[in-house]
């Protein structure tokens, strides 16, 4: 049954009658109006609103271009299809109708057939708008808080390149994730937590839209973003690495900003990744959103699981896409939980051409011998959690963010996370929670091992700083 409304505007009563039985007849329901300001009154409260009026031109008080100059003034009703129904058949009036707004004009005698065909051609049209207003709706919706206005304009400009059911395509990816954030949650009331969080990804957002690349999640302090998805280009990589680069300089910002407000640095580490992935919609009837999955989403995580603070890590695969305009500290054979085989990271420090972005310089961390070695326990981590067993050992070396570790268990990789229980000198407990990652084995001294904090309590940074004032007093030399 059709239920469009049409408002019939005309001041003659038997004009409203015959046009209003034709279109009684057709299924319409009919609203009529013998002048222009009732035509307007009725337009703007009816409900509900017409999905479209015919409109006579003459009219007494206001003619019919007036009143559908009027009606597309009005944010109500501006968007209603006018057709202007009429006996001047003047090319200039023609015109006029048109610039007053009206989408067709037809003029008296009229054949029924001919307005029916009209009405329903516009009524078609105004139905296929309303499609394209609620899609655009969803794209703004699905993607407008997470990537930039350009990537939003080209997803509506070109409707045909987004495909939400799911394809196969290549995409760079970069996950990031805050280090020392678990013990900063275990030390700080959770809206201090929150603060620490809210004012990281203050500063980060706008360097990921700066870069085109889509937010697809946000898990506490971890970040996932996409370069290639939703909308592809030949330079994802290449923007992907700028990205990581910027986002890492832009870590001082960070840290000024939650350091005023009293609580402690944070670090960033960064793995990025391309390769292909299925992407769509994702997700029920009630809830879904447009996201990526595959294996390579897996080796991107695991890539960055091996950094440290301050350091991007891509594959492979994207330093090819990127070609000679990166600079790198190292590369490094790794081999990730599911991969078959080793693989070979690089460590990134800076990319040319346009963008001209560079890490600073890493100095050796000078380690200071302790004239008493800490006792420490030690638990290994695997992903977020750690194993059951603890195993005994002692720092014997230490700086502000790193130390060397004399352990009973030999089997400590590079790359392996660690939970440690600190003891100061006269045994007591420091703290049972500082995270810490092996960045060294020492070949020539089987049980020793260089370890990078990546997370402790505040009194333990303390600590650690008295100490190595102690130390120094000492003058002491680190024989290693």
């Amino acid at each position: 049954m059709n239920t469009d409304t049409i408002l019939v505007v005309d001041d003659e009563s038997m004009n409203l009658s015959v046009i209003s039985e034709f279109l009684n007849l057709y299924g319409f329901n009919v609203l009529v109006a013998q002048d222009g300001h009732s035509a307007i009154q009725i337009a703007q409260n009816a409900s509900p609103l017409p999905d479209l009026i015919l409109l006579d031109v003459m009219m007494p008080n206001i003619n019919g271009f007036q009143t559908c100059e009027i009606l597309k003034q009005n944010d109500i009703t501006k968007d209603i299809p006018v057709i202007f129904l009429t006996a001047l058949s003047q090319t200039e009036n023609k015109v006029k109708g048109f610039e007053s707004g009206g989408v067709d004009y037809i003029t008296k005698p009229f054949q029924h057939e001919e307005i029916l065909v009209r009405i329903n051609t516009h009524l078609t049209i105004q139905k296929q708008k309303k499609e394209l207003e609620l899609r655009n709706q969803f794209i703004q919706k699905t993607f407008g808080r997470y990537v930039s206005e350009e990537i939003v304009k080209q997803l509506l400009e070109t409707p045909e390149g987004l495909q939400l059911g799911g394809e196969i395509r290549k995409v760079t990816i970069m996950m990031s994730d805050l280090r020392g954030f678990t013990a900063i949650c275990e030390s700080l009331p959770p809206e201090d937590v929150l603060r620490v969080i809210n004012t990281y990804l203050e500063f980060m957002t706008p360097k990921i839209i700066k870069y085109q690349g889509t937010i697809n999640e946000i898990i506490g302090d971890g970040m996932m973003v996409m370069f290639g998805a939703p909308v592809q280009n030949e330079d994802d990589a290449i923007r992907a690495v700028a990205c990581a680069i910027e986002m890492q300089l832009s870590m001082v910002d960070v840290n000024n900003e939650i350091k005023s407000q009293g609580m402690p640095e944070v670090a960033m580490g960064i793995g990025i990744h391309t390769g292909e992935v299925i992407a769509g919609n994702i997700g029920s009837k009630k809830r879904t959103k447009y996201g990526v999955v595959g294996s390579n989403v897996n080796l991107t995580s695991r890539i960055e699981s091996f950094t440290i603070g301050g350091q991007i890590f891509i594959s492979e695969s994207t330093a090819k896409e990127c070609g000679d305009i990166l600079e790198y500290y190292d590369t490094i054979n790794i081999s990730p939980k599911g991969s078959r085989h080793p693989i070979t990271i690089y460590d990134v420090k800076g990319i040319g051409e346009q963008y001209n972005l560079k890490l600073p310089n890493r100095t050796e961390m000078t380690l200071k011998c302790l004239s008493h070695p800490l006792q420490i326990k030690y638990n290994i981590l695997v992903g977020k959690h750690a194993s059951g067993e603890w195993y005994n050992g002692k720092m014997i070396s230490l700086a502000p963010s790193m130390g060397v570790i004399d352990v009973e268990n030999a089997q400590l990789k590079r790359f392996t996370n660690v939970r440690l229980i600190l003891f100061d000198r006269n045994g007591l407990e420091v703290t049972s929670n500082v995270y810490a990652k092996v960045i060294k084995n020492h070949l020539d001294i089987p049980n020793h091992f260089t370890i990078y904090f990546t997370g402790m309590p505040q009194h333990v940074t303390f600590f650690i700083t008295a100490l190595l004032t102690y130390e120094t007093r000492k003058n002491e030399k680190c024989l290693l």
